[in-house]
C-alpha cells in the first residue's frame, strides 16, 4: 500500500498520466507570476509616448497665442508676440545672466527643500507612531498645509528682515506640512503584519522606523516629497515676489517684479514660462525616476512602459 502511494505520488511530480501535471511546472509558473517582467523600452516607443506628446502641446500652446496676437484680440502691451519673449530670454542670454537668475532661485529652493526634509521626516514619524502627538499636531500640520504659503511672507519679513533666512523661513513653513502629512499618509497604509514581523526580528524603535515603516510607506512618502518640493518653489516665489533687495541677488521671483514694475509685459510671461520650466525640470528629474523605481521594485509598474 505504501509503495503504490509512493510511486503514484512520484508519477505525479513527473507530470504522469494521473493528470495531476507536474508540481514543478506549476511552481515555477507561480514563481513567474510574482517575478517582476522589467523590458527594454525602445527608443522610438520613448520618443513616441513619452516625449512627441508634451513638445506637440507647447506647439499648439504657441500656435494658438499667435494666432490670438494676430487676431489682435488686445493691445499689445497685454499680449505680446511670442518673438518678443524670445527676444528677452535671448537678451539674458546673451548678457550672460539668466543661469545666474535661475541658479540664484533653484539653489534656494532645493537647500530650503532638504532643510523641509530634515524637520518634516522626523516629525511624520512622531505624529504617526505617537498617539497624543497626533492628537496634538496632526490638525495642525493639516491646517498649515491648507494656509497659503505667501501668507506667511509678512511675517517671515517682521521677524528676520529681508534676507535669505526669511526666504527659508517660509519655505520651511509651506513645505514642513506637506513632506510630514505625506508620510503620516503611507504609514497609515502599511500592514499591520509587517509590524508585527519586525517586532518578532527585534526591529523596534528607531531600527523598526528606518527599516520596517519608512520602506513600506516610500509610495506615501514619495508623494509627500513631490508635494513638498511644489510648495517649497511656490513658496519661495512667493517670498521673492514680495520680499525683494538687492542684497538677496536677482532670482526668478525678483525678475519677474522687476518686470512687472517695468510694465515689461514680454519679461513677464518670460519670468512665468522659467519658474514653471524649473518646476517641472526639477519634478522630472528627481522625483519621477525615483517614484517609478520604488514602483518597480514592488511590482507596480512591471505592465507599465
Amino acid at each position: 500500500m505504501a509503495g503504490t502511494e509512493t510511486t503514484t505520488a512520484a508519477a505525479g511530480e513527473r507530470g504522469g498520466p494521473d493528470g495531476r501535471g507536474d508540481l514543478a511546472s506549476v511552481e515555477a509558473g507561480l514563481d513567474a507570476l510574482d517575478a517582476v517582467q522589467v523590458k527594454r523600452v525602445p527608443i522610438t516607443h520613448t520618443l513616441l509616448h513619452k516625449v512627441l506628446p508634451p513638445v506637440v502641446a507647447v506647439l499648439l500652446v504657441l500656435a494658438v497665442w499667435k494666432l490670438l496676437v494676430l487676431a489682435e484680440v488686445t493691445d499689445d502691451y497685454k499680449l505680446p508676440d511670442p518673438s518678443a519673449v524670445w527676444r528677452s530670454l535671448r537678451g539674458l542670454w546673451l548678457q550672460g545672466t539668466l543661469g545666474g537668475i535661475v541658479w540664484t532661485s533653484v539653489s534656494r529652493g532645493l537647500l530650503g527643500f532638504l532643510a523641509a526634509l530634515a524637520l518634516g521626516t522626523p516629525l511624520g514619524l512622531l505624529v504617526a507612531r505617537v498617539k497624543v502627538v497626533r492628537s496634538a499636531l496632526g490638525p495642525i500640520l493639516s491646517g498649515l498645509q491648507s494656509l497659503p504659503s505667501v501668507a506667511w511672507v509678512p511675517a517671515a519679513v517682521i521677524w528676520l528682515g529681508i534676507t535669505d533666512a526669511a526666504m527659508y523661513a517660509v519655505i520651511l513653513l509651506g513645505a514642513v506640512p506637506s513632506i510630514a502629512n505625506g508620510l503620516v499618509s503611507g504609514i497609515d497604509q502599511v500592514p499591520p503584519l509587517y509590524l508585527r514581523a519586525g517586532r518578532t526580528i527585534g526591529a523596534t524603535g528607531v531600527r523598526g522606523a528606518w527599516h520596517v515603516l519608512l520602506p513600506a510607506a516610500l509610495p506615501g512618502y514619495i508623494s509627500g516629497l513631490k508635494q513638498g518640493w511644489a510648495f517649497s518653489w511656490r513658496s519661495l516665489m512667493a517670498a521673492e515676489l514680495i520680499a525683494s533687495s538687492p542684497d538677496l541677488g536677482l532670482g526668478l521671483g525678483q525678475y519677474l517684479e522687476n518686470a512687472r514694475t517695468d510694465s515689461d509685459m514680454p519679461g513677464v510671461l518670460l519670468g512665468i514660462a522659467l519658474i514653471l520650466v524649473v518646476g517641472i525640470a526639477i519634478d522630472l528629474i528627481i522625483f519621477s525616476p525615483l517614484e517609478r523605481r520604488v514602483l518597480r521594485n514592488r511590482g507596480l509598474l512591471a505592465g507599465a512602459r
